[in-house]
């Protein structure tokens, strides 16, 4: 970055007010905001050291074939010379593609919204010192378990991110910042203030008309529009005797009320083995490398 500030990075989960951040964030004239490139999904580490140059073509052919990154308008040639320029890591390859991408928009400035990105706060941060972060997190008993089962895979994925929330705060400091959904429904435009001191720019008019154009669901899911579900009591229970001490370190207090007998029941035998066994299949399946390296390290 010509100017010294790093690209922009919002992360969370699904439903935390991503993309309504970022459709905000896009609306500066300094700053061009993509989505979905899933460059750190499915290309980092993925071909081995890129300072071998097979390894690099290897890499970067498949990064030209892949839509997403197709969407950025590369010029292969243009970052075949340029990444020679710098040491040979993904994250210099990654950002070139954003960067001449930027430029051809007329901004400065480039970011990124993508799910979960926050599983690669480590190479992230290592590659531009200079970088924020905003993990956007939202309180998990809002919404309906999909089905019978749902809420252990739903409080997995949930664990998953607040923990690293948390340990990435602690590790990177002001330049790491989570934001809650509720918050920024509420708040919009002091949340998106304090948010532009963050990232040392202007809050600007045209972000102001963005976030009047914008609408928050205070209930389901985090478009426009989408349905509120609702917990049983047990599926409740489960919730917020699993998500444990995350709850409020990030600012949710706990509203489980005393269960009937019938309810107590209801939990014992069917929720708690059932959430704890979805769970566990979380874990198993959706768990990737990279988590796994994020949870050593920390």
């Amino acid at each position: 970055m010509s100017d010294g500030l790093g690209p922009i990075f919002i992360g969370g989960l699904s439903h935390t007010g991503k993309t309504q951040l970022r459709m905000v964030l896009g609306a500066h004239p300094a700053i061009s905001m993509t989505r979905r490139t899933y460059m750190w999904d499915r290309f980092y580490e993925r071909f081995g050291d890129l300072g071998d140059p097979r390894n690099r073509e290897r890499c970067l052919s498949a990064m030209l074939r892949d839509a997403g990154v197709r969407g950025l308008g590369p010029d292969p040639e243009r970052i075949r010379r340029e990444f020679l320029e710098r040491p040979p890591t993904y994250a210099h390859l990654f950002e070139l593609f954003h960067r001449h991408h930027a430029e051809r928009t007329g901004k400065r400035r480039w970011g990124e919204q993508l799910g979960s990105v926050e599983r690669y706060a480590d190479p992230i941060f290592a590659g531009f010192s200079s970088a924020r972060m905003i993990h956007m997190v939202r309180d998990p008993r809002v919404g309906g378990a999909a089905r019978r089962g749902g809420a252990g895979w739903r409080t997995a994925m949930w664990l998953h991110s607040a923990g690293l929330a948390e340990r990435n705060r602690r590790r990177y400091g002001d330049r790491y910042r989570v934001v809650r959904y509720e918050t920024l429904a509420s708040q919009p435009a002091e949340t998106v203030r304090e948010l532009c001191r963050f990232l040392q720019e202007w809050f600007v008019p045209e972000m102001g008309a963005a976030l009047d154009a914008i609408s928050f669901d205070p209930g389901g899911g985090g478009a426009p529009g989408a349905a509120a579900g609702s917990w049983s009591p047990s599926e409740a229970a489960f919730v917020e005797r699993y998500a444990g001490r995350h709850l409020p370190a990030l600012g949710y207090p706990s509203t489980m009320r005393a269960l009937s007998p019938r309810e107590r029941m209801e939990f014992a035998l069917v929720d708690r083995p059932l959430n704890r066994a979805t769970a566990a299949a979380w874990r198993v399946l959706e768990g990737r490398p990279s988590d796994k390296r994020a949870r050593s390290l920390g």
